[in-house]
Formats: C-alpha cells, sequence, structure tokens
C-alpha cells in the first residue's frame, strides 16, 4: 500500500517530534487488487492494538474515493507525550487468514525550547499529561534576556523553507526578517533543483548471482556522506526491534539524535545493530559483533554496503536501496550447488533369486537420486514390486527382491551433479543333487531302476554305462519328469551288468552306480565250440572305436562264448606320442604291443565265465591308442581290434591383451590355446575385473567364435584385467593369465566459449574455456587451427600442445576474414572440434522461451545476457509445470533444448472411504486414491479412528501404501468412524476423507435387557460459584482476577471491560480450567484500569431465560513516579 505520511505542527525541530505537538499519519490502500474491502490495523510495539486506545489522545478516520478506489487511512495523535516514542506499524489484510502486509515507521519525542513567538502564549492545563512537563517559569520572566540569547545563526531558515508550504513563506520571511522576497523564492527554487539531482553517485548493479552458501555484499555510492540509507528486501525493509540494540557513547552532556537501525539475523534469531550520531562523528557497534549476523549493513565514508553471509534460497529475491525518495533496485540469484556423489556404484554378480542391492551415497541429505537401467528410469509407478527404493540420510539404496535374468544389466545413479553406474551379471545357480542313484543287484528278468534327483527341474541330461551312453530301446526307458531323471532296464540280462553314470547337460558333475548281475549257475555237460567274441562298441561311424572323456572310468565288458572256457589276452597295439605342452605319464598302458594282463590297478583286466571287462580308471590321454583281443582254446581261436580315443577340455588361451580403448570400452585379442583336448574350440568365454577388487565378472555366457572381442559397458578411468576360458564340447578350460592392466580413457568434448580477445593485422588473440567432459585421461593441451573464410585447407598455428586456455596466432594475412577451431588432447587422442568461429565479428545470440507456443506468462520471467539466459518463477504455481522449449539463434545457426518443470503440492483428500466389513474387533476399510495427486506420487495413507462417544481421533497407520486397511483392537460395544489422509512428498492432505458409514463392534454371546432407565436431568443455567473480586494491582506487572461458574451443558465465556466484549487482543490472555475462569492482562497500563466483568451463557439459559449470569469487578491500577511517590486510583 502507499507511503505512510505524517504532519506535525511546530516545525522548530527538523528530525524529530516535539513535545506537546499533534501528528498525523495517512496511509492510502488501492483496493483494486483486493476482493473484498481490506482490513487496517495500527500497532505499537508487537502487540498493542491503537483501536483500544481511541479517544480525545489517539483519533483514526477512514475515507473511501469511488472514482480511484483508494482507502485512506488516518491516525491522528493529539498533543504528543513521552510515552508516544517508540515503534509502530500498521497491517493491511482483505481476509483473516491472510498474510498482512506491514508498513514500520518510528516516533521520537524531543522537549523544544519555547520560541519567540510562544512568549506570551497561555498555558492551558490538561489533566494528567501536564505532570510530565517540567514549567519554566523564568522564560516568562526574563523574556528579554532569554530573546538576546536566541541568535540568527542557530535556526536555518532555509531549511524550514524547504519543508513549508508556499502560503506560509511570507510568514517566515516576517518572522526571521527577510525583505527581499523575490531574491528569497529564486534562492529557494535553486535550492530545490540542486537536491533534485541524483543522491547516487554509483548504484547497484543490475542483478547478482552467487551460489547458496556464500557470501554475497552490494554496495552504492551516495553523493551526501550523511545520508540516511534504507534497504528493502522484495518491499519490506530489513529492519529490526529495538530489544537487542547496541550503540556507541555519545559525548557527555548532549543528547544523541538516534539514526535507523539494522537487522542481523543468525541462527534463527533476531538481533539488531544500532548507528548513533553524536555532532559530526558515527560510531558503529564492533565488528565482532557483527560478525555472526546474517544481514551485515556497512557505512565508510560514501560507501554503502549489505552483505549476507551464507545465503540461501530464501534470500532470491529483489533488493531495494532507498536515500530519501530515490531508490535503486537489484536482483539477487541464489543458485544450488549440484548434490555430486561421493560414493560410486559396485558392479554385483549374483545367482538367480538372490537378493541384490545398489548403494550410491551423495554429498547432501534429502537429496534426489534418479535410478535407471539401460537408459529407462525406474519409479514406484513403473518398477512395481519388483524394485524397491530406500533413503537412509545420504544413502540411496536400489533393492532388487529376486533378481532373474531378466535384470542382467547396466544401473545408473544420476544426481544433478554427476552419476555413477554399475554392471548386474546374473547367473544360474548351481546345480544340487537331491537324492543320488545307488548300486543293484539283481537277478536275470529282473527290472532295475535307476532314479536320481536335482534341484533345477529344467536340466536334461544323458546316461551313460561304461562311457558309452545308453540309447532307449523297448527294453531300455529313459525318462525325465520334473526334478526326476530315471533309467529303467526290463528284463535284466547278464551283458547289462557294468557301471552306470548319469551326466546332467551344462554341469561339470556325474552320478554313478553299478549294477550288479547275479548268477544262477546250472550244471550242464561241456562240449567243444570254437571260441567267439562278441564285441559292442555302441554306434557311431567305426563301431570299433570307444571315446572316454579324461578323468572318467572306462569299463568295456566283451563277451566270450566257446567250449572249454577259452583263454582271453589283451595287448595294446601302436602308441601315439603325447600332443606337445603333455607330459607322458607312468601309469600308461605299457609300450607298443605290451600285453595288458593285470588284474588290479588303474589299467586292469577282469574275468568272469563268458565276460572279459577291460577297465581303465581315470582315464588318461596316454592311454590313448590301438588294443586288440585274443581268444583262444582247443577247438580254435578269434580276435578283434578298436581304438580308445581319450578327449579333455582344452588348455587355456595364451597371450592375452588389450589392443585398444575408449571411452567405455575395450578390444581385446588373444591366441588359441595350443591344445585343443581332441575336440574343436566351441569358443570363449571372457571375464573382466578392476584392478582395485577381487571379483570377477563375466562378460559373454554365449561362446565367442572369434579370437578378437570388444568389452562394452566400461567405466572412464577406471584400470581394469582380463583373462579368457576355452569351451569346447567337453568343457570350459581353466582361466588364461591375467591381461596386463589397461584404463578406458575417452576423448574430451569441445572447448567452450571461444572467442576473439584481440585482433591486429596480422595475428588474432584467441581464448576458451576447458570441455565440460575432460574424462580420466586430464587434457595434455590444446591445438589451435585456421583457414581463409570459404577454404577447407585447414592450417595447425602451434606445433606442440598449448598447455593454457589461450592463444596469440601470428602469420595471419592482412585483411582476410579468418575462421579458427580449437581442440583438447589427452592419452586418447584428439576430442571435438569447437563451433567454428570468425573474426572480426563476434556473433550475437539471440534466446526465446516456447511452452507449447511463445511463452506469454508475466509470472515467469526471462534475462538474456550476452552469454547466457536466466528463466526464473518468482512464485511457482501448478500451471507452472510442463515442459519448456529454449530456442537459441546465432546468425543462421539455431538449435533448442527442452526443460521438465514439476510443481508440487500437497494432495487432496482420499474418495468414497467406507467400512467394507466388520468382524470381531476388526473393521475393514476401503478407499478410491484422491483426484487430486498434488502433481507428484501419492507415498501412503494415513488412517484414523475416533469413537462415537469421544470422537478423540486416534491415529492407526501411517505410511499405508494400499487404498485399504483392516484396523484390529477395537473395543467391544464401541461405535467406531474412520478418516483417511492421503500423502505425497510435500505432506499430508489439508483435509481427511471420512468414512460414510460406522463401525460397530457388537458384544457377542451376551444378551441383557436392562429396565428402562430414567436419565436425570443434570442440566442447569449457568451460576458463579465464586464472583470476581474488585482488585489494585501495579502497572507494568502482570494481573490476572479469577472467579468460578458452573452449569450444563457446559457455558460459553464471553469477558468484558467497561461494557465492552474483549476480543482477539494479544494483551489479555483468556484461560478456563475445569469452570475455574482467570483473565491475565501483560503489563498493565494507566488505560487498562476499569470495570471488568464476565458473563457466561448456554442454550439452557437462551430458551429458559432472558438474561445472562455474570460477575463484575473493578480493577484499580497503582503507578510509580520517578521520585518514588505511588500515585493512581479508579479510571
Amino acid at each position: 500500500f502507499g507511503q505512510v505520511i505524517y504532519h506535525h505542527l511546530l516545525s522548530e525541530d527538523k528530525a524529530k517530534f516535539v513535545l506537546w505537538a499533534d501528528i498525523m499519519f495517512v496511509a492510502k490502500v488501492d483496493s483494486n487488487n483486493f476482493p473484498r474491502k481490506p482490513t487496517l490495523k495500527w500497532f505499537k510495539g508487537k502487540w498493542l492494538d491503537l483501536s483500544s486506545k481511541a479517544g480525545k489522545h489517539m483519533q483514526f478516520k477512514e475515507t473511501y474515493d469511488r472514482n480511484t478506489k483508494i482507502y485512506t487511512f488516518e491516525m491522528n495523535i493529539i498533543k504528543v507525550v513521552d510515552a508516544d516514542a517508540g515503534g509502530y506499524r500498521c497491517e493491511i489484510a482483505s481476509k483473516a487468514k491472510d498474510k498482512p502486509h506491514c508498513c514500520y515507521f518510528d516516533i521520537t519525542v524531543q522537549v523544544c525550547a519555547i520560541g519567540p513567538s510562544d512568549h506570551y502564549k497561555p498555558l492551558t492545563h490538561t489533566g494528567d499529561r501536564t505532570r510530565d512537563l517540567a514549567l519554566d517559569f523564568s522564560v516568562l520572566l526574563k523574556k528579554r534576556q532569554k530573546k538576546k540569547r536566541v541568535t540568527e545563526e542557530e535556526v536555518n531558515v532555509w531549511d524550514i523553507l524547504k519543508k513549508a508550504k508556499a502560503c506560509d513563506y511570507e510568514k517566515i520571511a516576517f518572522q526571521y526578517g527577510i525583505t527581499d522576497l523575490r531574491g528569497m523564492l529564486k534562492r529557494l527554487k535553486e535550492l530545490k533543483r540542486l537536491e533534485a539531482a541524483s543522491m547516487f553517485l554509483r548504484k547497484l548493479e543490475p542483478e547478482y548471482s552467487e551460489e547458496k552458501g556464500n557470501k554475497v555484499t552490494m554496495s552504492v555510492e551516495v553523493a551526501d556522506p550523511n545520508a540516511n540509507v534504507r534497504w528493502l528486501k522484495n518491499g519490506q525493509e530489513i529492519k529490526p526491534s529495538s530489544n537487542h540494540t547496541r550503540t556507541g557513547t555519545g559525548d557527555v552532556g548532549k543528547t544523541p539524535g538516534h539514526l535507523p537501525l539494522f537487522m542481523c539475523i543468525h541462527a534463527g534469531l533476531a538481533m539488531s545493530v544500532g548507528l548513533t550520531q553524536t555532532g559530526p562523528k558515527q560510531i558503529f557497534t564492533r565488528a565482532d559483533h557483527v560478525s555472526f549476523c546474517r544481514y551485515v549493513l556497512e557505512s565508510e565514508g560514501n560507501v554503502r554496503s549489505l552483505t549476507i553471509n551464507k545465503c540461501n534460497l530464501s534470500d532470491d529475491a529483489v533488493y531495494e536501496c532507498v536515500v530519501d525518495e530515490e531508490k535503486c533496485y537489484t536482483e539477487l540469484f541464489v543458485k544450488e550447488p549440484p548434490v555430486t556423489i561421493t560414493k560410486l556404484l559396485d558392479d554385483v554378480h549374483t545367482v538367480v533369486g538372490e537378493k541384490v542391492e545398489f548403494e550410491v551415497e551423495v554429498s547432501e541429505e534429502g537429496a534426489s537420486v534418479q535410478w535407471m537401467k539401460d537408459g529407462e528410469e525406474l519409479n514406484r509407478e513403473t518398477a512395481g514390486s519388483k524394485y524397491r527404493f530406500k533413503k537412509d540420510g545420504k544413502r540411496h539404496i536400489l533393492i532388487i527382491n529376486e533378481a532373474t535374468t531378466e535384470d542382467i544389466g547396466m544401473y545408473y545413479a544420476k544426481t544433478t551433479g554427476g552419476e555413477s553406474k554399475a554392471e548386474l551379471e546374473v547367473e544360474e545357480a548351481e546345480l544340487q543333487v537331491l537324492q543320488s542313484i545307488a548300486d543293484l543287484t539283481l537277478k536275470s528278468s529282473e527290472q532295475a531302476v535307476f532314479k536320481c534327483e536335482v534341484s533345477d527341474e529344467k536340466v536334461t541330461g544323458k546316461w551313460f554305462k561304461d562311457g558309452v551312453e545308453v540309447t532307449a530301446s523297448d527294453r531300455i526307458k529313459i525318462s525325465h519328469i520334473g526334478r526326476t531323471h530315471k533309467l529303467t532296464i526290463d528284463d535284466v540280462k547278464q551283458g547289462d551288468a557294468g557301471d552306470y553314470t548319469f551326466v546332467p547337460d551344462g554341469h561339470a558333475i556325474s552320478l554313478s552306480a553299478k549294477l550288479n548281475f547275479l548268477e544262477i549257475k546250472i550244471e550242464y555237460k561241456p562240449r567243444q565250440d570254437p571260441p567267439k567274441i562278441h564285441l559292442d562298441t555302441g554306434a557311431g561311424g567305426n563301431k570299433n572305436a570307444i571315446t572316454v572323456v579324461a578323468g572318467n572310468k572306462l569299463r568295456l565288458d566283451v563277451e566270450i562264448s566257446g567250449e572249454p572256457e577259452p583263454t582271453v589276452c589283451w595287448k595294446r597295439g601302436e602308441q601315439k606320442s603325447p600332443p606337445q605342452g603333455r607330459d607322458k605319464r607312468e601309469d600308461s598302458c605299457g609300450p607298443e604291443g605290451a600285453e595288458v594282463s593285470a588284474l588290479e590297478g588303474r589299467v586292469r583286466v577282469e574275468k568272469r565265465k563268458g565276460l572279459c571287462s577291460f577297465v581303465i580308471d581315470g582315464a588318461l590321454k596316454s592311454d590313448e591308442g590301438p588294443y586288440s583281443i585274443t581268444v583262444s582254446n582247443p577247438a580254435g581261436d578269434d580276435h578283434a581290434d578298436l581304438f580308445v580315443k581319450v578327449v579333455d577340455v582344452p588348455e587355456p588361451p595364451l597371450n592375452v591383451r588389450c589392443t585398444s580403448v575408449g571411452e567405455d570400452f575395450a578390444v581385446v585379442t588373444w591366441d588359441a590355446p595350443p591344445y585343443d583336448g581332441g575336440v574343436p574350440i566351441k569358443g570363449y568365454l571372457l571375464e573382466k575385473k578392476k584392478v582395485s577388487s577381487n571379483h570377477w565378472t563375466k562378460l559373454n555366457f554365449d561362446v565367442f567364435e572369434s579370437t578378437t572381442y570388444e568389452a562394452k559397458r566400461m567405466i572412464d578411468g577406471v584400470s581394469y584385467e582380463m583373462r579368457v576360458f576355452a569351451v569346447n564340447g567337453i568343457g570350459v578350460s581353466e582361466g588364461s593369465a591375467s591381461s596386463a592392466p589397461f584404463m578406458p580413457i575417452a576423448p574430451t568434448s569441445e572447448p567452450t566459449r571461444l572467442q576473439v580477445d584481440d585482433v591486429t593485422d596480422s595475428t588474432c588473440a584467441l581464448k576458451w574455456r576447458p570441455p565440460e567432459k575432460i574424462g580420466a585421461g586430464g587434457i595434455e593441451g590444446y591445438i589451435i587451427e585456421y583457414c581463409i573464410e570459404g577454404s577447407d585447407q585447414w592450417v595447425q598455428a602451434n606445433e606442440a600442445p598449448v598447455e593454457k586456455n589461450q592463444y596469440r596466432v601470428k602469420g595471419l594475412p592482412v585483411g582476410e576474414k579468418m575462421l579458427f577451431r580449437v581442440v583438447a588432447v589427452n592419452p586418447a587422442g584428439q576430442g571435438v572440434m569447437h563451433v567454428v568461429l570468425c573474426f572480426p565479428l563476434i556473433p550475437c545470440f539471440t534466446a526465446s522461451l516456447l511452452y507449447g507456443k511463445p511463452l506469454e506468462d508475466r509470472s515467469v520471467g526471462i534475462r538474456n545476457s550476452e552469454l547466457d539466459s536466466i528463466l526464473f518463477i518468482r512464485t511457482a504455481e501448478r500451471a507452472h509445470s510442463g515442459v519448456y522449449t529454449l530456442h537459441v539463434q546465432i546468425e543462421n545457426t539455431s538449435d533448442s533444448a527442452d526443460i521438465h518443470i514439476q510443481v508440487v503440492d500437497k494432495p487432496g483428500p482420499p474418495i468414497a472411504v467406507q467400512v467394507t466389513d466388520v468382524w470381531g474387533f476388526n473393521a475393514a476399510l476401503e478407499w478410491k486414491p484422491p483426484k487430486d495427486d498434488g502433481n507428484c506420487e501419492i507415498l501412503g495413507y494415513t488412517i484414523q479412528k475416533a469413537d462415537m462417544k469421544t470422537k478423540e481421533w486416534f491415529t492407526v497407520y501411517e505410511h499405508n501404501r494400499r487404498p485399504s486397511c483392516t484396523v484390529s483392537d477395537l473395543i467391544m460395544g464401541n461405535e467406531y468412524s474412520f478418516r483417511v489422509y492421503s500423502e505425497n512428498i510435500c505432506g499430508l492432505s489439508e483435509n481427511p476423507g471420512l468414512s460414510k458409514n460406522t463401525a460397530f463392534i457388537s458384544k457377542s454371546g451376551l444378551d441383557c435387557n436392562p429396565r428402562p432407565y430414567k436419565e436425570m436431568d443434570m442440566t442447569r443455567s449457568p451460576k458463579f460459584t465464586a464472583p470476581l473480586v474488585d482488585r489494585t494491582v501495579v502497572a507494568g506487572y502482570t494481573a490476572a482476577i479469577s472467579c468460578s461458574v458452573r452449569g450444563d451443558p457446559r457455558p460459553k465465556i464471553v469477558w468484558m471491560k467497561n461494557n465492552m466484549i474483549i476480543g482477539e487482543d494479544p494483551k489479555f490472555l483468556m484461560q478456563n480450567n475445569q469452570g475455574v475462569l482467570t483473565l491475565r492482562i501483560r503489563k498493565p497500563s494507566l488505560f487498562d484500569g476499569g470495570r471488568y466483568s464476565c458473563r457466561a451463557i448456554n442454550d439452557l439459559d437462551k430458551t429458559r431465560w432472558s438474561a445472562s449470569w455474570r460477575s463484575e469487578v473493578r480493577l484499580n491500577l497503582m503507578f510509580t513516579k520517578a521520585g518514588g511517590n505511588r500515585v493512581g486510583g479508579p479510571r
């Protein structure tokens, strides 16, 4: 609202009001922006409402102009006394709940000597006010001598004329003996013209920009070193109360005049520092007292400065510096520092079904962290129940309850000042054997069943008999049901005896058992038959070739027939030399042509009637080769040849090395293993690990066929090691030796803000800023290139990279328009070239902001400079949410970027709250989410219950996620009502959602038929049991008067003073404790004396009685004068 204007009748004192002068304060309010009539209140100090002091001494007036719609409020103080000195304010508001606008002003009262025109002015007795004025009758008796003492040098007539009205010029000139009225007017006009000149030699800067937590200093230079400067923030003056004032000491015998005070705020407390004026010298408070303040005002010569220590976001405002009627403005922009990541994410390697946690630590508590997976954002809406987000101070945790192979990927944690990423790898869990197969001993024609159970029902496998795969037939059945694998052999024969093994596919485990055949001997008459070898080595191209895995057991059962029983001889044929890199074992099958006849040991022959078994325990590569069996008896002989092939896992690859690196990738190559295990190499598996870690992470789950691999998703600036595994049909080799450590390094981005600093006839000085993205490799220097406009022949200006951010290019052709470009160099090579810049013309850019269309909202401010563009919204509203597009154009080149702004607010109440079921001591509630979610996610709900008897609300659940709950532990026989608050990041909703119905907890198993009971009528009209008693209190000390009353229903209490109701006056505190009524008066003054009454009213009193009960008391106040005499009396 408008300025507060004051007038006083006497003008001998220029800075303060004169004792016994009349003052008028005028406040003008423009009501165009108010929905209803504004209300204005005048206050003295913090709490005293001056409307209660209306009378002869203080008068209030209100007028309204219908044409201009301006309200005028006036406050007149008749004959000012010393008690009127102090701080005043007026508050204006259109609604009771609105924050009022305030205007502050001070009144200082000083006794003035009686002037020449007042010598014969009669004195009028005005009651008690004259008691405080010391009457000097010697002035009247010695008026001539007093007149001689007053000289014209003590009065500055021009100051009086500048403040006086034009109609009073002639009177003042006659009073002070000025005869040249025309010369007086001419000189007065010249003085006013000089005063109209600017009061500022140097004004505030257009704007100040500083980061949060730093110190900001705003200074101006004024023309008058004694000028009084006021600082305002958003239109409100930075001004304290006078309770914490420290001033310097003035000269003895002089009355110092107090200049305006300035506010210092620190740690939530208000503190004021004073400035006093004693003659020509100004004294400030000590520097150590000011150093702890948030706002520090300093004055040094003509310079006035305002310093804000540790500025925060609340200091982002418009500041004004006011000298008399002249003002200068500035804006302070407080930038919030970016939130950085202090603890990076770690890679995680786990198995299916395990719990995974990614933890990151940021620099500030309460900061927001954005989680992403492979470029897609993870939040509570899209993640569902799979992901959980946890905050613990500066720690932010992403939790995956049960990891699956679908969760494999790169996870990111992003803040406003950086990001961190980590890789998640999920493997299938190791296979566990729940039930192994057992050995069997069976007779002929019985059924053999081998059964085993593993942990994964999806795993398949193969059955082997003595190292040879078993195939299904009419007699042999292989089944797989769930986690159970079964081999069934019907009508067991002697040839079925042997070692049976189950090997799961893709797992390096095997389960073995032995089938023993129980023979039944039958005597028969021997006969002579020539021997016969019945050899069956299984299916395959070569039926006499047997393949066995190294380390496994080979058992070859050969049926032999013939009478009498033939003799058997096993021999090893030509022996192949072991491959390069493998040692020849001493316990091999023996040299070429050697007979194998051992009955015990690793390589042995087991003989039974009609059956001869060749057994090798733990087959070795040296066991590979041709073998022969010869049987003979008197009737003849037989011979058979076979070949045993031993296969194994390959040896590890050799010479693993990194050939090239990039920002997030590395190219690795290696040599194939010297020995492939007898089976062709299918491919390779790779693992990586950080040098500082012992944890290896797989890079590929499917075999990679080439010997060169590009590893991706690596972190720039982190040292890694690699190792490779070879894979064939048998299994996976051991890991290779680790590669030499290497570090992915990215080229830098382009340098920024490249511009021409100076131009001569043949040289040009350039300067630029470092690239925004440097990487772990740092910057070794810069390379500058130039060419003539229109040409593509770029010339390098410097031979070696330049370390500084500036360079002068020499030897340029005179008169040509040149183009320049700068590129940063690091160990990864050259980065991105900067945008081409030409001289001597430096192009300027134009920026515009779009919100779907050109932005026309006046509440959104835009400030463009030569180097940047700032968007600021002083008071953000929900309507400001959306996508803003910044369009920048430099000559014929343009670019745009989107800015996403989301303004959030408290949510609305839940809807359709109802009790759906009641059983036992429980009640089920359901509701629907609020229509207005506050433009952000609903975090939960708070449920409260209330007994219909007491109607007191108690909280049942907090942060309930679902739109339903069950309330337990209700009391039998009570009826309950419920209400629900919705909650988001801004807090709980303003209003709750009330349940449409109630829950009644009925008494089960009880049937009571009480007699009709007539309740006693306890209602009664109010009656004072202890009346008020007259009191006499001392002024300045808190007083209390009390009485007691009873009545049913509970009566309403009204306190009155002199038959006027005491409203919301903060000076009075009204209490009601179990019918005992107390009225406390804070620091009463003479104006608080009078007749106080208390009125009690209830509904019964209104219906049955025409008047209410009341009790009265007369309050007398006493006060003590300076001499010690106590005076007072009833008012």
